[in-house]
């Protein structure tokens, strides 16, 4: 957009008909007014990818968003998200844009379980060390920064099954409210193959992770990221290119699956979303 107007000027100074002159005018005008553009989910667990120059400064609710040479930038709304956003752009030549966007808040299902083994609820104190460091393991790599926007590639779903958990889901056990489920399961045979939901770069691939067992985090670019879990395989390592569609592991039922599924997760910059809103598909396929 930067070009065109640049080479609308440049045609300004040149024109000798006024009805060019008009004519430039009103394009150059649109495109000034046309400085932002944003598609996606404004929803509690959505993505949205916006544009606008690529000199321009964006920050959401007073909070600096990362923005790439060509202008595009991604923001993301988490579980609980307010109903109310306020983006603020801010153009090379001091303009501002201010929008205001509504959030659209969801209802989430709630499951009250008791009379639990007090070991289904709490992980014994002999592996808190143990946590701790795959915490910190998995934080590290998901700080790995990866400029190039591999999302763009579209998303998929990772594996053939059965939708059998949903994003913000969340247990209360034997009366201790757990962390909200931030992913997607879909159950299937032991073995069924997981695939790569879009192009991206691995950046963790680990046999044995406490709670998730064998798991893949790939970036596609910019801190947008899946995460894999309680895969049986793995069939890639850290630091390689994968396109969309590419076998990375098996379904398994590793670290605390209660059973075989794929657990498909993701977030952008810290914040989880939902990855079924990204996929076109909203049906999975039952079988391979």
């Amino acid at each position: 957009m930067e070009k065109l107007l640049h080479i609308l000027k440049k045609l300004v100074k040149k024109a000798i008909d006024p009805r060019y002159i008009l004519f430039i005018y009103f394009v150059l005008n649109y495109n000034i007014g046309q400085a932002l553009e944003l598609k996606g989910n404004f929803i509690q667990g959505g993505l949205v990818i916006g544009n606008t120059e690529s000199t321009a400064k964006v920050y959401l609710n007073n909070v600096n968003i990362p923005v790439d040479n060509e202008g595009e930038f991604l923001l993301a709304f988490s579980r609980k998200n307010k109903p109310l956003v306020k983006l603020e752009i801010i153009l090379a030549n001091g303009k501002k844009i201010k929008k205001n966007f509504n959030i659209k808040i969801r209802k989430y299902n709630i499951q009250k379980i008791n009379n639990l083994d007090k070991k289904k609820v709490v992980p014994p104190s002999k592996f808190y060390d143990r946590i701790k460091k795959e915490i910190k393991l998995v934080k590290k790599a998901k700080k790995i920064k990866i400029a190039t926007p591999f999302y763009k590639s579209g998303f998929i779903w990772p594996a053939t099954g059965i939708i059998t958990g949903v994003y913000g889901s969340q247990r209360i056990l034997n009366g201790i409210p757990k962390r909200p489920h931030f992913g997607v399961d879909l159950a299937n045979k032991i073995g069924t193959p997981i695939i790569s939901p879009a192009d991206g770069i691995v950046i963790l691939a680990n046999n044995d992770l406490y709670f998730s067992g064998g798991t893949v985090i790939i970036s596609h670019g910019k801190g947008l990221s899946s995460s894999l879990l309680h895969l049986s395989d793995i069939f890639v390592i850290e630091g390689q290119k994968i396109s969309k569609g590419e076998i990375v592991g098996a379904m398994g039922q590793t670290g605390r699956a209660t059973g075989v599924h794929l657990d498909w997760r993701m977030e952008l910059r810290g914040v989880r979303i939902d990855p079924q809103l990204l996929v076109k598909d909203k049906e999975v396929k039952k079988k391979i």
